[in-house]
């Protein structure tokens, strides 16, 4: 029998959706779309990223596991400003990637960051 492992981050979402920050099943660690807080997509996108981080180190991987990520956001042209948080966290390991331009749940969120790791 798979064992499923389900990682809550007690975002304000998670309970009124029904959904977890991350899933760990065979093999991977799934990430559910995050944002994080602050005024820029810099900010948000900083802030996201260490939610990200800190689910992956509860399942046990990094972001140097990180195999795909999605990022979406209500504009394509704020994405550049972004591009040195992304390369930082990524390092020398980089996932593959797509970036989708599109509504998110609230118009104050600016990105979205969604990810899938292998586990080490």
């Amino acid at each position: 029998m798979a064992t499923i492992k389900r990682i809550s981050s007690g975002g304000e979402y998670e309970a009124r959706i029904g959904y977890c920050r991350a899933v760990v099943a065979g093999g991977f660690v799934h990430v559910a779309g995050t944002v994080g807080q602050g005024e820029t997509v810099v900010e948000q996108c900083r802030a996201a990223l260490a939610i990200i981080g800190k689910a992956l180190d509860e399942a046990g991987a990094s972001f140097a596991d990180a195999v795909r990520v999605n990022y979406y956001l209500p504009d394509r042209a704020e994405f550049e400003a972004c591009w040195p948080l992304l390369s930082e966290a990524f390092g020398d390991n980089p996932p593959v990637a797509t970036m989708i331009e599109c509504g998110l749940i609230d118009a104050k969120y600016r990105i979205e960051i969604e990810l899938t790791a292998l586990l080490p």
